[in-house]
């Protein structure tokens, strides 16, 4: 962090940054893991607290919009049925809940609607963000441990403790079971647990989409170092996995096995997405164009991920192969909702992002996150709200914050023109069984 100009100017305000000829103190990362821990209080603090308008009035009306304080997670309990509990969910059969989410996002939104108390509406909604407020701040807290615990300058953990990002979205919706998954993965991967690492990386599939990007990303990697073997025993079990979770989840409940995928596959485009702004000029795409756009997003991340890992003069990490294809796919996606952002998060430190190059995202996202509320609102009182043409620009300005990640770490790779003078030397803190290895495919471009 020292090198970090942005953590350099920041640290005046403690004693300004270490001195040339200072003793430097022998901490070990969970000392590091432990301060950030401390300091993640402030934006975890901040998004708890940023729902109290929403809280007094159980998210009920447009304030929660004029507010900025919606969340998904107590929409969702008062209008999908998830107070029924985990028993209604797996029995299945007719009237049974559905969340619309990925089978094991599901699972833990109907498990924790079994733990929230009787009462009023208001307060059974206030106790089921509440008691998600808990988990997804210890899921948080678990990134920052398994991050700092991940690299050698486990300072890099801050980019999750002091995310601005993490104080807007976290607390949205639970896609943090998903990237705190995800993130063990590429933990459990870089200490060569090939198997462990196919579990958690099937179970967070099982919970988000993004994760096939990491395990994609993983592949390319593996195939230039001639990694392959190691490789195919973690993608076997994460696809194992994720097809088990699915097939249990499709005999005790189909339709809440496949609504997730089946809503993606009929669905419009929505708010962030790009293919969204031809309808606020009174020309919407069809479904099936936008259909065909998003996958075509995959499709292109996919590749440019594969120029990057196979043609770069110096073998990239696992984390700037996926946050490269993350944020295409997200861009490009047929929506980008605000909460999409938190997978962002932990590969932008894992990848070692410079704090300027955060900061600018994040002054996107947090653009948008306002403008998005608004645009909703004037749905309902025109004149107050934010006009759809204002929204379409705070929504590409995200579209561009989130390039310039990529570009920036797409830059930085590209950058490293020359082979390691070491030739095991090792830059990816997450290479796991790639470590040191020699390229077994490299492509060059004439």
């Amino acid at each position: 962090m020292a090198s970090d100009p942005v953590a350099r100017a920041a640290s005046e305000g403690i004693g300004g940054p270490m001195g040339a000829y200072a003793a430097r103190p022998r901490r070990r990362w969970q000392g590091t893991a432990a301060i950030l821990t401390a300091l993640a209080a402030l934006p975890l603090g901040f998004g708890i607290l940023f729902r109290a308008p929403c809280l007094r009035t159980g998210w009920n009306g447009t304030g929660q919009f004029w507010h900025a304080c919606y969340a998904d997670l107590p929409n969702a309990y008062r209008d999908s049925g998830l107070g029924r509990g985990i028993t209604a969910y797996l029995q299945g059969g007719a009237g049974a809940p559905v969340t619309g989410q990925p089978p094991l996002t599901g699972f833990f939104l109907m498990l924790v609607g079994s733990l929230v108390p009787g009462g009023s509406q208001s307060s059974q909604v206030a106790w089921y963000f509440g008691l998600w407020a808990v988990i997804t701040t210890v899921l948080v807290i678990a990134m920052i441990w398994l991050v700092a615990g991940s690299v050698r300058r486990p300072w890099l953990a801050a980019h999750i403790a002091l995310s601005p990002v993490v104080a807007l979205v976290a607390f949205v919706s639970a896609d943090a079971v998903g990237v705190a998954l995800a993130t063990a993965g590429m933990w459990v991967w870089g200490k060569r647990h090939t198997t462990a690492a196919g579990v958690l990386l099937g179970l967070a599939m099982a919970a988000r989409s993004y994760p096939v990007l990491i395990l994609i990303a993983i592949g390319l990697l593996a195939l230039r170092s001639g990694r392959l073997r190691a490789y195919g025993r973690t993608a076997g079990y994460a696809v194992l996995v994720f097809l088990a979770v699915l097939a249990a989840t499709w005999l005790l409940n189909p339709e809440a096995a496949a609504s997730s995928y089946a809503d993606w596959a009929t669905a419009g485009p929505g708010y962030g997405s790009p293919w969204l702004l031809p309808q606020f000029a009174g020309h919407p795409l069809p479904t099936g164009l936008v259909t065909a756009l998003a996958v075509v997003g995959w499709v292109l991340a996919v590749l440019l991920g594969a120029v990057l890992a196979l043609s770069s003069a110096r073998r990239p990490t696992v984390a700037e192969i996926s946050l490269v294809m993350v944020g295409l796919v997200l861009v490009t996606g047929k929506s980008f909702t605000v909460q999409s952002s938190l997978w962002l998060v932990p590969l932008v430190a894992l990848a070692a992002v410079p704090w300027r190059d955060h900061l600018i995202w994040a002054t996107g996202e947090a653009v948008n996150f306002v403008a998005v509320w608004l645009v909703i609102a004037a749905t309902t009182v025109p004149d107050r709200g934010l006009p759809s043409s204002w929204y379409a620009g705070f929504s590409m300005l995200r579209a561009v914050a989130v390039l310039w990640l990529v570009v920036s770490v797409w830059l930085r790779v590209r950058e490293r023109l020359t082979p390691p003078a070491e030739p095991n030397a090792e830059w990816d803190d997450l290479a796991g069984p790639m470590a040191g290895a020699d390229d077994a495919v490299l492509v060059r471009f004439a």
